[in-house]
């Protein structure tokens, strides 16, 4: 059994999108970041850097934070969505990491400053959806001729999706990148995903 530690981001939605598609077991500890639960000492005893989302694995003991470290964590022990022979998954790390590097902190600037800031900066706004837009260029590119990321269906694509997904959150438009809006459309149709999507 896996206690996942979680909220309704992107990176929360992560964690139980894998959980769902390895179907694992999982209970849900909802840490709500707009009460600053997240600085609870029990909830920093799991995660010292007080970010969302995290596991325990009551199999095994082990605690495990950063969204990217539990996707690697789950696919490891269920043996799915990372592939085993090293070019391929070399591959999906370095997709993973890209997302983790780029898309998760870019995605989040702009979401921070065109949809929280208590000061609408235009400079900040331009900034982050012009590297934004960029980051969708790339994918669109690498999509051109694979149905997913690395081609066949990965934590890769698990880690980018739910990011990519909220598209319409940050006031932006998929239709100049066919590739990835196909893309998009193709993974929110699998069950799994769905599920996971709507936790907590």
């Amino acid at each position: 059994m896996i206690d996942l530690y979680t909220f309704t981001t992107p990176n929360g939605r992560k964690a139980s999108i894998m959980l769902e598609e390895v179907a694992l077991p999982y209970n849900i500890h909802k840490i709500d970041i707009t009460k600053n639960e997240q600085f609870n000492p029990e909830f920093v005893a799991i995660n010292p850097n007080s970010k969302i989302p995290a596991i325990v694995d009551q199999d095994t003991g082990i605690t495990v934070f950063e969204s990217g470290a539990i996707l690697i964590y789950l696919a490891e022990k269920t043996g799915k969505l990372l592939p085993s022979d090293p070019k391929s998954r070399s591959e999906v790390i370095e997709w993973l990491m890209f997302q983790m590097a780029s898309v998760g902190p870019m995605f989040g600037q702009l979401n921070h400053f065109r949809r929280f800031a208590p000061e609408k900066i235009s400079y900040a706004i331009e900034r982050y959806e012009k590297e934004t837009l960029r980051l969708y260029g790339v994918l669109d590119k690498q999509l051109a001729d694979k149905e997913f990321i690395c081609s066949d269906y990965s934590i890769a694509d698990i880690a980018t999706y739910p990011w990519v997904a909220i598209y319409e959150f940050q006031g932006l438009t998929l239709d100049n990148h066919p590739n990835l809006k196909r893309w998009v459309e193709t993974i929110q149709q699998r069950p799994a995903v769905q599920r996971g999507m709507a936790v907590p």
